[in-house]
């Protein structure tokens, strides 16, 4: 298993990540859709996002990486954030967001992105990532948990309306 940058070589195998999120978690596959139209745009997207060119109104630098097996397959995505310097970002969203694939969840796959994706932002310069799941989603809680997340506090989102578990996550 290993963190790549998105890259037009792994099309086919995002395709199908994609189309997992589409056929089996349609609410998430939303923020993927994008690829179908043209996946070259949204690779450029990512990169671009990843050296604060071209961000769209309330984005912030963040580095886009795929988790990818031994086969090829792309199990998961994930993001970090290079500052969280908005409300959006310091309350709901967090430095760090993750998808694993529906075909792939329950094996670890998210404690394993998540630990990877912590050394890419010491990289960068963060020493405590703020990450967030849903109060009612016990498997992202668990995950976050698992790579020494602690709780801070559970609050309404403002943007996304539901219960939000906020945790800190030491990068080491």
């Amino acid at each position: 298993m290993e963190l790549v940058s998105p890259s037009l070589e792994l099309e086919s195998a995002f395709l199908a990540m994609y189309r997992d999120f589409a056929d089996k978690d349609v609410d998430n596959s939303e923020y993927y859709s994008e690829c179908e139209t043209s996946f070259s745009s949204y690779v450029q997207r990512l990169s671009d996002e990843s050296k604060g060119i071209n961000l769209r109104e309330g984005y912030v630098p963040c580095s886009h990486f795929w988790l990818v097996d031994s086969h090829g397959n792309i199990i998961g995505a994930i993001r970090v954030r290079h500052n969280i310097e908005n409300e959006f970002l310091s309350l709901e969203a967090g430095h760090i967001g993750y998808d694993i694939a529906p075909s792939f969840r329950g094996r670890g796959y998210g404690k394993q992105i998540l630990k990877l994706a912590l050394i890419e932002a010491k990289a960068l310069g963060i020493n405590r990532a703020l990450v967030t799941a849903d109060e009612d989603n016990y498997a992202s809680r668990k995950v976050i948990e698992a790579n020494g997340g602690e709780l801070e506090n559970i609050v309404m989102g403002k943007v996304f309306p539901n219960l939000l578990a906020r945790y800190w996550i030491r990068c080491e």
